[in-house]
């Protein structure tokens, strides 16, 4: 037959195991609040202009810093700013940048949609379905999350267009 635990040694299993989870609830809602920043005024006029004004915490800040110094060729296309605009965004977005789950590490070409957990939470996703004409990539995060103009990219809310 066991012996019960001493009260004391009971009462010590039970505090840590409740800071355990309150760390691991605060590091998870850190990373909500990561993609749920408001926007830079600036940065929804110039980047939303041609598509979603992704959540900086999606991606890590030299990540952000590359982008933003290499916008004359934005993933094949000129999205230039002027020299204080550019300031302006890389220090938001350096600021505002992920250190969380969703920005360990710069993803390959700095691009969202190929980081691991981009990968892991859309790989119920078809190649075929990214291909929709009213999808047309994946990164089109509106397509799908009709919350993403807000940074809403809860997967409850999910439509995937036919």
């Amino acid at each position: 037959m066991r012996k019960p635990l001493h009260p004391l040694i009971h009462q010590t299993i039970w505090v840590v195991a409740v800071s355990a989870s309150l760390i691991g609830a605060a590091v998870a809602d850190k990373d909500k609040r990561a993609t749920r920043v408001p926007l830079l005024p600036k940065y929804q006029q110039e980047c939303a202009a041609c598509h979603v004004a992704y959540p900086p915490g999606l991606l890590p800040a030299a990540s952000w810093q590359r982008v933003v110094s290499g916008l004359s060729r934005h993933y094949g296309t000129d999205a230039s700013v002027d020299p204080a605009t550019a300031k302006q965004l890389s220090a938001w977005l350096t600021a505002n940048a992920g250190s969380g789950r969703h920005a360990r590490q710069a993803p390959p070409e700095d691009r969202i949609t190929k980081s691991a957990w981009f990968l892991r939470e859309h790989d119920e996703v078809s190649a075929g379905t990214w291909q929709r004409p009213a999808i047309k990539s994946a990164a089109n995060c509106a397509a799908c999350h009709t919350g993403a103009e807000q940074g809403d990219f809860n997967e409850h809310t999910v439509h995937i267009p036919r």
